[in-house]
C-alpha cells in the first residue's frame, strides 16, 4: 500500500515548508521508492542502488515531488538566471569527438578564428548594458600560442570592466597546457591572474571509459577533467560541471557521472551547479553511426534533472539548459528539481551546429516572463550567484 508523501513527513516528525502545494492523498505508488523518500525527507544521502531505483521507477509523480522537496528546501520558489553572451572565438578543432558538429578543419569554408582584437570587437558588438557574464567556450586550435589566451582575458577584462569572463572547459585547459608546456595548474593559476571569473563545465561529457572511446577518445579523461577542475576550486575559481546524456551511454554510466562529481564536491564544494546536456542527433559522426534522428523525450529530461537534483545533494543548483531542452520544457522543469536556467545567452552555436531548435538567444524579459508564468521568483543573478536583482511573483503579462 502507498504512503503519501505527506504522511510519511508526519512519521518522521520533520515537518518541511517544501510540502505546502501537495495534497493527502498523493501516494506512493512504486513501494521501491517509500525508503527512498523515508531518506530525502530526512536529509539523509542516497546510494548508488537507491539511485539506480530512481532512474528505473515508473512512479514519475514522486519522483518529481521528491525532486521538487529538495529544490526547495535549498532554494525556496527562487530561480535563477544570468545575463550572459556566448562567444566561440574558433571552431578549428583537432580532437575529433563523434558527437560534435561545431568544429571545424583549419582549411574549411565554415571555420573562423578570432584574434584578440577581433573578440574584443565582437563583445562590443554585441554588447547590452547589464550583460553579467561571458562564457567562452571554443575548439581545440592546433596551433595558437599559449600567450593568446590570457592576453585575451586580460583584454576582455580591460574593455568590459565588471563582465565577468567564464572561460575555458577542463578540455581546453589540459590543451592549453600541453601548448605551453606548464601544469595544468600553472595555466590556471596564470589565467586567474589575467581576469578570469570563472570556468564551465564543459568536456565532462559521460566519464565511463567506454563511453568516452566511442564519443571523445582524443579529449581530456575523466579522471584528469576531475583534477583540473579540483585544481581550479583549490584556486577559488568555481566552477559548474556538465554530463551529456541521450546517447550511446547506460543508466548505470549517467549515475557513475553524477556519483563521481558529488564525491568531489564533497571535498572541494567548488561547483556552483550541475548541468544535464542532452544530446542533440543533427549533423555528427554520432547520431550518423547510431541512426539517431531523434531528440531526447521530455520524460527522459524531466527524469534525468529530477535523479540528478535527489543524488546530487551537495550541489545548490541543478540547472536546466533551455537551449537544448526548449525554454517550454524548461518552464516544467521547474518542478522537477531545476533552480537555474541558465541566461539569455546572446550568439550561441555550438548546440545550435548539432541541430538545437531553440532561439539564439533570449532576452531577460523573456527570462523573467518564463519563470514568472511557471509560477516561480526570478532571481537575476552573475558568474557567482550574487543576487542582482529579485522579481515579485506578480503575474507575467502575456
Amino acid at each position: 500500500m502507498g504512503v503519501g508523501i505527506r504522511h510519511l513527513n508526519i512519521l518522521l516528525e520533520t515537518p518541511d515548508p517544501c510540502l505546502k502545494d501537495y495534497s493527502e492523498d498523493m501516494k506512493i505508488l512504486d513501494p521501491k521508492l517509500e525508503p527512498i523518500a523515508a531518506k530525502v525527507m530526512a536529509g539523509e544521502r542516497l546510494n548508488f542502488s537507491e539511485g539506480m531505483v530512481l532512474f528505473d521507477t515508473h512512479d514519475l509523480n514522486t519522483l518529481s515531488r521528491l525532486a521538487n522537496v529538495v529544490r526547495e528546501r535549498k532554494n525556496g520558489d527562487k530561480t535563477y538566471f544570468v545575463h550572459s553572451m556566448r562567444l566561440e572565438f574558433t571552431n578549428i578543432c583537432y580532437v575529433g569527438c563523434t558527437f560534435c558538429a561545431f568544429a571545424a578543419n583549419k582549411n574549411e569554408a565554415r571555420a573562423w578564428d578570432y584574434s584578440v582584437e577581433d573578440v574584443v570587437a565582437h563583445v562590443r558588438e554585441k554588447y547590452e548594458p547589464g550583460l553579467q557574464e561571458l562564457h567562452m567556450s571554443s575548439g581545440h586550435h592546433p596551433t595558437r600560442p599559449w600567450s593568446y589566451y590570457p592576453d585575451m582575458v586580460r583584454a576582455l577584462n580591460a574593455e568590459f570592466p565588471g563582465l565577468q569572463v567564464k572561460a575555458f572547459t577542463a578540455a581546453e585547459i589540459e590543451h592549453l597546457s600541453h601548448i605551453a608546456k606548464k601544469s595544468t595548474l600553472e595555466v590556471l593559476t596564470e589565467l586567474k591572474a589575467a581576469g578570469l571569473a570563472a570556468m564551465p563545465g564543459g568536456g565532462a561529457e559521460i566519464f565511463a571509459d567506454r563511453v568516452r572511446l566511442e564519443i571523445a577518445k582524443r579529449k581530456v579523461s575523466a579522471d584528469d577533467w576531475l583534477r583540473i577542475h579540483k585544481e581550479a576550486h583549490s584556486l577559488g575559481i568555481r566552477t559548474n560541471a556538465t554530463m551529456l546524456y541521450g546517447h550511446i551511454e547506460t543508466l548505470e554510466e549517467r549515475l557513475d557521472h553524477i556519483d563521481r562529481l558529488r564525491t568531489l564536491q564533497d571535498e572541494t564544494g567548488g561547483f556552483h551547479s550541475f548541468i544535464p546536456l542532452a544530446f542533440q542527433p543533427d549533423a555528427n559522426a554520432l547520431a550518423f553511426n547510431l541512426g539517431k534522428t531523434e531528440f531526447t523525450t521530455g520524460i527522459d529530461d524531466l527524469r534525468n534533472l529530477a535523479v540528478s537534483r535527489i543524488y546530487l545533494d551537495n550541489f545548490d543548483h541543478v540547472k536546466g539548459y533551455w537551449v537544448m531542452i526548449s525554454s517550454d520544457l524548461v518552464q516544467v522543469a521547474l518542478d522537477w528539481g531545476v533552480s537555474d536556467i541558465d541566461g539569455t545567452i546572446i550568439d550561441e552555436h555550438i548546440a545550435h551546429a548539432a541541430g538545437a531548435v531553440s532561439p539564439l538567444g533570449l532576452t531577460t524579459q523573456k527570462m523573467v516572463d518564463l519563470i514568472k508564468k511557471a509560477g516561480r521568483v526570478a532571481v537575476e543573478r552573475n558568474a557567482f550567484y550574487d543576487e542582482l536583482k529579485v522579481y515579485d511573483l506578480e503575474m507575467a503579462a502575456d
